[in-house]
């Protein structure tokens, strides 16, 4: 395995995931009232429903398949399910869904960038933030195009190993795993890791929002009689 594997897949990662972890806790303590969407719904309604909603019902279904797929270890999922059937059920949902988001990012890159109202309130992050979703996501649709050269699952299970490998803190390991699979996976990771890195410094902190406290929260006094 050489060294640049290893920086690569066994120590960006954590660098990655560590940079996000005290991005996050730093931006959040310092920071609270740049934690939000920026929502530009209100500069300009047109489009913006039907490609916001095609770009967030394909992303959630996107990280939920992750998650589920690389993180479920094959000891669970093969009561369930053989390796090449779940390959080919993540392909063809993961493509599916990938179309879906990806109408829906370029509808929604073409408005930032030629809605005059809407870019002269874009910050340059917003735009990079966009165009790296919109690499991450042709990269990720390749994938689907390279799986179909193997149908055996293995590259799937390489990729869970690898992934399995980082949540455990097994850098070694997670880079020993990654290094035979075909150079688009690997680009796919790599623009993901650098997404989770520069995500405390964008609009995307609004993904890991919930509202709990609003329900607990006093009643607001807006006129005293």
């Amino acid at each position: 395995m050489s060294n640049f594997n290893f920086f690569l897949f066994g120590i960006y990662p954590f660098i990655a995931l560590s940079v996000f972890f005290i991005g996050c806790w730093i931006r959040y303590d310092r920071e609270p009232y740049s934690w939000k969407a920026d929502s530009s719904q209100l500069l300009d309604q047109k489009g913006f429903r039907l490609a916001s909603n095609l770009f967030h019902i394909g992303i959630i279904f996107i990280l939920g398949g992750h998650f589920v797929g690389l993180l479920t270890p094959e000891s669970i999922y093969h009561h369930f399910i053989s390796s090449p059937d779940k390959q080919l059920l993540a392909m063809v949902s993961g493509g599916f869904f990938g179309i879906v988001c990806l109408v829906g990012l370029v509808m929604l890159i073409k408005r930032r960038l030629n809605n005059p109202r809407v870019r002269a309130t874009s910050r340059r992050s917003d735009i990079v933030v966009l165009f790296m979703l919109l690499i991450q996501l042709v990269l990720g649709l390749l994938t689907v195009v390279v799986s179909m050269g193997h149908l055996d699952g293995s590259v799937m299970i390489l990729l869970a190993t690898w992934t399995q490998s980082i949540a455990t803190l097994q850098g070694v390991q997670a880079a020993e795993a990654i290094e035979s699979v075909n150079f688009i996976y690997k680009l796919h990771i790599l623009v993901g890791l650098t997404l989770i890195m520069i995500f405390p410094f964008t609009r995307l902190v609004h993904i890991i929002s919930v509202p709990v406290k609003y329900f607990a929260r006093s009643y607001q006094v807006v006129r005293q009689r």
